[in-house]
């Protein structure tokens, strides 16, 4: 798998994105403000991520994506992984990401990767999201957010 920043002229690659956000206006709002990369095999597009700078030194992972028949390969956590050299190559001393309650198996990646759970945004996804999301037979409704120093 080879991982790259996004070319100025090239789209990004909305159906994957939306795969890990469902919302198109949010996804492409932190596109405008974010750094895009795309992961390749066999020249072909498998996973995406969004990092976006949120405050001095901090960075978000603000969207992981995989095409759905290269999941369950181990390339998620390579993503993570890269993205959080990424942002040390940047410079960025803190890196942080966001995920539904739900998302059990996202919420164990990013632990594996070496984040740590720090808060919960109660009622994010009621909030922010017109539809109801559910995962793993559980409706996602709060930000479980985890953080890693760099």
């Amino acid at each position: 798998m080879f991982i790259r920043k996004l070319k100025i002229d090239e789209e990004p690659p909305i159906d994957l994105l939306l795969l890990a956000d469902p919302s198109r206006v949010i996804v492409e709002e932190y596109l405008q403000r974010g750094e895009c990369f795309v992961a390749e095999s066999d020249n072909q597009l498998i996973g995406v991520y969004v990092l976006l700078p949120t405050r001095p030194e901090t960075v978000e992972l603000v969207n992981i994506a995989i095409i759905e028949t290269q999941q369950g390969k181990g390339l998620g956590k390579q993503l993570v992984m890269n993205a959080i050299e990424m942002a040390k190559l940047k410079g960025f001393r803190t890196i942080e990401v966001g995920t539904g309650n739900s998302s059990i198996g996202q919420l164990a990646l990013y632990q594996k990767c070496g984040f740590r759970i720090v808060s919960v945004d109660t009622d994010f996804f009621t909030r922010h999201y017109p539809e109801e999301i559910f995962e793993n037979g559980i409706q996602c409704r709060d930000m479980i957010r985890l953080s890693q120093d760099l």
